[in-house]
């Protein structure tokens, strides 16, 4: 699939990790707080029967005959490669969402809607990197492009030996998912600062039609699950189109990444989390510089799997909030202050991996 876990949920708009509606990253334009917000809608209806083995735990499982690298571009690629329809459920702890997702590829390019079937609603097309979201509700959308893509976005973005140091395989036998026999794999992690996946692909083609993301203990902390799916569908690429330009009634915004680095902001990041590398950092352009709105840094790490944003953001002294820490399923939240700004730290990792890199930051100036 072109799309990440959040758009599966419909959760966030535009952005990655986290962007308010009118288009501005950060917490005091509220996009982090309608991340998150959005985020407790999200939840498990799938769980397995009978015990759980911790991730990091010795278990009885079959040799390998793939490499954890091998497993991750079979599923990439056939992501890209396969036309399909889909309800997906996404679900973490009491809360349940899902969304009906069309993809279609023709070799060249490939598109994809989105629609959520619970929550506000939302529709997301993509064609290949260009990405419009419709509110219907609201009658706004939000065009975009977006470099990051699929399950994993930054896989493809960090080099190939990095993932091997820092997760192992497991094949654990083959399942039923949504009607298709499907490899059962476990992508283990080789410390504490991150966490483990259990992946069901389909047989076949590699597609994923099962995640789970487990924590240290073994713990089910969200899933995502196919409860319908029906491969090589006839989905029309036309038809595709002619939604994604057919925005009659509707305010468009164009939000627009500045790529930047944290040096050129005045931080320095030292003593990263080992395997995490930078993927980016951006600001938003702002839509009307004469109205005073501060810029947010969001800074964007990977191990390859997962991902971690940190929010740099000026500390103004009408800005309510304070320091805390808080998590829903996968993601969890840090949020302090460092000199006169404000650093959140987001991602699917454990806390104390969010506690380090926003520790690894200075200010240099």
């Amino acid at each position: 699939m072109l799309i990440n876990k959040s758009e599966w949920l419909g959760r966030v708009p535009v952005g990655t990790h986290g962007a308010d509606l009118n288009g501005r990253v950060g917490i005091r334009g509220g996009g982090l707080r309608m991340v998150f917000q959005a985020l407790k809608l999200s939840a498990l209806a799938l769980l397995l029967s009978g015990p759980w083995i911790g991730l990091q735990a010795q278990s009885v499982a079959v040799p390998p005959k793939r490499t954890v690298n091998d497993w991750l571009n079979r599923m990439h690629d056939a992501s890209r490669q396969r036309d399909y329809t889909g309800t997906l459920v996404v679900s973490t702890g009491m809360a349940m969402s899902a969304s009906r997702i069309w993809h279609v590829c023709d070799g060249e390019h490939q598109m994809e809607r989105i629609e959520t079937l619970t929550g506000a609603p939302r529709t997301t097309i993509r064609r290949n990197n260009d990405v419009i979201t419709f509110a219907p509700d609201e009658k706004r959308a939000w065009v975009e492009k977006r470099e990051s893509l699929g399950l994993f976005p930054e896989l493809l973005r960090t080099p190939a030996n990095v993932i091997p140091e820092f997760y192992d395989v497991r094949e654990t036998g083959r399942e039923r998912v949504a009607g298709y026999l499907s490899d059962a794999v476990e992508i283990v992690p080789r410390d504490s600062l991150r966490f483990g996946y259990r992946i069901w692909a389909e047989r076949e083609s590699g597609l994923v039609v099962k995640l789970q993301t487990i924590d240290l203990k073994g713990q089910i902390l969200e899933q995502l699950a196919f409860s319908e799916l029906k491969l090589d569908a006839p989905v029309r690429m036309d038809k595709l189109k002619k939604q994604m330009k057919d925005t009659r009634g509707y305010e468009v915004f164009h939000p627009a990444f500045v790529k930047t680095s944290a040096e050129a902001a005045g931080w320095t990041v030292k003593a990263m989390v080992a395997g995490f590398q930078l993927m980016s950092c951006h600001t938003r352009a702002r839509p009307d510089p004469s109205l005073g709105q501060v810029d947010a840094m969001q800074c964007v790490f990977s191990d390859g799997l997962a991902s971690v944003s940190l929010f740099i953001e000026p500390l103004e002294t009408d800005q309510p909030g304070a320091e805390g820490r808080s998590s829903t399923g996968a993601t969890h939240l840090l949020r302090r202050h460092l000199a006169t700004h404000w650093v959140t730290a987001m991602g699917e990792v454990p806390m104390e991996t969010l506690v380090r890199m926003s520790e690894a930051l200075e200010r240099s100036r």
